[in-house]
């Protein structure tokens, strides 16, 4: 494969594989943030400009890095601009961290793995795990006492509507 030139524009599986994330990902970011705007050619193929692409990367910085909510990125883009987020995905500016946002939290798929335990031959095994708990409908968020302050409760709220609204977009078919 040739390698392009950093000015050259990204067709959105060059962009998708430079970020490490699948297209829909991409396309879906589109819908959420409007600051992300690829040229689109006949036939709807989307070519990302070089500061596209960084934009992106800012984006996908603050979200699987830094643990923000798109709301957060969304309220970072409003307050900050396009180019801090650029900043930010190229390593030239460190975020800062947002009052309300789970900054510290793990990012999605990205937890500690569980413990392991010495099993009885001696080889490593995965420690016991808790009971499964059964699955909420989509948007039902428990409130644990003492475990979960409201504040990330709403967090959470926030998070499964827009996991919803994914939903709703990658397949019709879950409209309400």
């Amino acid at each position: 494969m040739v390698e392009k030139s950093p000015d050259a524009f990204r067709t959105i599986s060059e962009a998708a594989e430079e970020l490490d994330v699948p297209q829909h990902v991409l396309r879906f970011w589109e819908t959420r943030f409007s600051q992300i705007k690829p040229m689109k050619r006949a036939g709807g193929r989307r070519y990302y400009r070089p500061a596209d692409v960084e934009l992106l990367k800012g984006i996908r910085s603050l979200l699987y890095r830094e643990g923000y909510t798109i709301r957060g990125v969304q309220k970072i883009l409003k307050e900050d601009g396009a180019s801090y987020v650029a900043g930010v995905g190229r390593g030239e500016i460190e975020p800062r961290k947002r009052e309300g946002e789970m900054a510290s939290a793990p990012p999605p798929g990205m937890s500690k793995p569980a413990p392991r335990v010495k099993g009885a031959k001696g080889e490593a095994a995965p420690a016991a795990e808790a009971p499964a708990q059964p699955l909420l409908p989509l948007g039902e968020v428990r409130v644990v006492v003492n475990r979960l302050s409201e504040n990330h409760a709403d967090m959470l709220r926030a998070a499964l509507r827009d996991l919803g609204d994914a939903r709703r977009i990658l397949d019709p078919s879950q409209g309400r």
